[in-house]
């Protein structure tokens, strides 16, 4: 299946925290980005891996392994310098799914590189790996009101309105990811930013 594919295999990691308590919460957007992907290109994430669980398939041509970090998210770094380290894997074919406390509900932003704007996994990943030189993709999350727990807000599942339009949400930014293996990143923020 993947003899055809590019030597390098390009990385999608998305973040969240692992255990069945935060599977419907805010801050687990990255791994439902995951599965979404995994179930439309018919692939397990099972595997364990450097802290993490991974499922390889072929996406627009190219060889990708999806990736959910099996650490809490403000180690999530632990896992990608891990998966880095690897034969085959490099950072500029590293995508990074996280939610954004900055960025309206709904909303998607692609970036070719960053800082990590207060969100834990990105600033772990940065950390560990000593660059901002990766590609993410923001899944806004601020809701219409103002709050006082942020880290509370994030680890909350989703209001009622939220989960009604959550499925057009993920299915949006999954076409994200799709555009940047297929087309490029540039591309991608010009149609999806």
């Amino acid at each position: 299946m993947f003899e055809n594919a590019d030597k390098w295999h390009w990385l999608v990691v998305g973040l969240g925290n692992p255990g069945r308590q935060y599977e419907r919460t805010r801050h687990n957007l990255g791994f439902m980005l995951v599965d979404l992907l995994a179930g439309r290109h018919q692939t397990r994430v099972g595997r364990e891996e450097c802290k993490a669980l991974v499922g390889r398939t072929l996406i627009a041509g190219e060889s990708v392994e999806l990736v959910k970090p099996q650490t809490f998210m403000n180690l999530s770094g632990d896992s990608v310098k891990c998966l880095l380290s690897k034969a085959g894997r490099r950072i500029e074919n590293l995508i990074v799914i996280s939610d954004d406390l900055a960025l309206p509900f709904g909303s998607i932003r692609i970036r070719p590189k960053g800082t990590h704007g207060g969100q834990n996994g990105l600033r772990s990943i940065i950390e560990r790996t000593g660059t901002q030189e990766f590609i993410r993709l923001r899944i806004g999350i601020m809701p219409e009101h103002p709050i006082s727990d942020a880290s509370r807000f994030v680890l909350e599942e989703f209001t009622r309105r939220e989960a009604a339009e959550l499925p057009e949400l993920l299915d949006r930014a999954g076409e994200a990811i799709e555009t940047i293996l297929r087309d490029g990143v540039d591309v991608a923020m010009q149609k999806f930013n």
